[in-house]
């Protein structure tokens, strides 16, 4: 079983609004309304995906019973812990004509800290049934930023994998919890080693700094692929995957369903080159339509063959 831990699900609306501008009156052509979060996805792709999986986190409010309501008419197994305040709502607007995306995405609840031991008891329970548990987006008010990484501590004790996919301080202080894998975008890794990357090299070099800070494994996400240093046999490989970029639809959640197909992959026991290739192809099969976490499995499977995956020396600092 995989589970995925979204404490700041949302209600996603998805509109494309041609031509769009700032103070206009505008008429979508297309929209769609999901249950989200970065957790929320990465469940919705594992479970096209065909692997065992349950989303779990915080739901409150009607906007939570929606959520809850929308999974569970997704046949996505779920178990939310309910909390007083209620959930967010988040709007993505695509213009189709120029391909670009605004995204507003509201702050969410304040979450109580009894809340908070609730799910942590919540998850722990879960996790005895558990292989992987994946920590995605961000955090309520309300919650300490180290909460990830306290809840890693506890799922090493049941040897449980632990990946981690967030931002900021949470991400920060969750890499020191030496988490099995972390998997920021080119953003969030600047964010956590200080410094921005002008170059492949230089992309390269920090998901070396990253595995420094802590965790066993770092994916950075890339727009045509990823860089990654994996575990083979104890010993540490980088790993350069990339695919030809395709027109996209939209980009948002390609992210999550990157990682979902890398870990649906993992789960399978299959090799890191394998991971990391599947991984890739989801990702640009997810552009391909409007709404996050949504994947044509046999086209992902397909794109596998397209995917270029190379091995990168690592840089004497970080053998």
């Amino acid at each position: 079983m995989i589970i995925t831990v979204t404490l700041n699900a949302a209600i996603d609306k998805s509109l494309a609004v041609p031509n769009f501008r700032l103070g206009r009156r505008h008429r979508t052509v297309d929209q769609r309304t999901m249950a989200g979060g970065k957790g929320v996805n990465i469940a919705r792709t594992l479970k096209a995906l065909g692997q065992p999986v349950i989303a779990t986190g915080f739901a409150g409010g009607a906007t939570g019973t929606h959520i809850v309501e929308q999974l569970t008419e997704e046949s996505i197994l779920n178990d939310f812990v309910r909390i007083r305040e209620e959930s967010r709502t988040n709007t993505s607007v695509l213009d189709p004509t120029t391909g670009d995306q605004t995204e507003i995405n509201e702050r969410g609840p304040a979450v109580s800290a009894r809340e908070v031991e609730l799910f942590r008891d919540k998850l722990l329970y879960l996790a005895r049934g558990a292989a992987i548990v994946v920590f995605a987006g961000s955090l309520p008010r309300g919650v300490e930023p180290d909460l990830y990484a306290s809840l890693v501590r506890d799922l090493e004790r049941l040897d449980v994998i632990s990946v981690i996919d967030t931002d900021g301080e949470p991400l920060r202080q969750a890499v020191r919890a030496e988490p099995d894998v972390v998997s920021p975008n080119v953003l969030e890794a600047e964010e956590l080693v200080g410094h921005e990357f002008a170059t492949e090299e230089e992309r390269t070099l920090a998901v070396g700094e990253i595995v420094a800070l802590g965790p066993r494994e770092a994916i950075m996400t890339l727009p045509d692929g990823c860089l990654a240093q994996v575990l083979v046999d104890g010993q540490r490989f980088l790993k350069r995957a990339r695919v030809e970029q395709r027109e996209p639809i939209a980009k948002r959640g390609s992210g999550d369903a990157f990682l979902a197909g890398y870990l649906a992959a993992r789960y399978e026991g299959r090799a890191p080159d394998q991971c990391l290739r599947f991984g890739v192809a989801c990702g640009a099969e997810s552009t391909a339509r409007l709404g996050a976490g949504l994947i044509d499995p046999r086209e992902a499977r397909r794109l596998m063959g397209d995917v270029e995956l190379s091995v990168v020396d690592l840089p004497a600092e970080v053998t």
